[in-house]
């Protein structure tokens, strides 16, 4: 059974960083494109980047310059690094998988507020 587990959301003020980690099982990791997804409040879900098995990754130009994704094989995690958060990017965030099946983790709230 595929299982992601996100953790590391919070309540951030705007400016700041933070660190989502996303710990996979159940999949053979290294071969899957993994991804985090966002969904505010009353909006549809939306990629915000995402990392193939060949290590290039991508980005939604809304986070680009401010966001990095990262994985490591080794551990089945897949990170994503968000600094100079801004208010629009609350939302809740989620972890997704895809190798033989597309897989999603239960999400992890993120708040930018002052």
């Amino acid at each position: 059974q595929v299982q992601l587990v996100e953790s590391g959301g919070g309540l951030v003020q705007p400016g700041s960083s933070l660190r989502l980690s996303c710990a996979a099982s159940g999949l053979i990791f290294r071969l899957a494109t993994v991804a985090w997804y966002r969904q505010a409040p009353g909006k549809q879900r939306e990629l915000v980047a995402h990392i193939t098995a060949g290590d290039a990754p991508n980005y939604a130009d809304s986070v680009k310059g401010r966001f990095t994704i990262a994985r490591d094989n080794a551990k089945n995690m897949v990170y994503l690094q968000m600094n100079s958060l801004k208010p629009e990017d609350t939302a809740i965030y989620f972890c997704y998988a895809q190798h033989l099946g597309n897989y999603w983790g239960q999400g992890t709230q993120v708040t930018v507020s002052s």
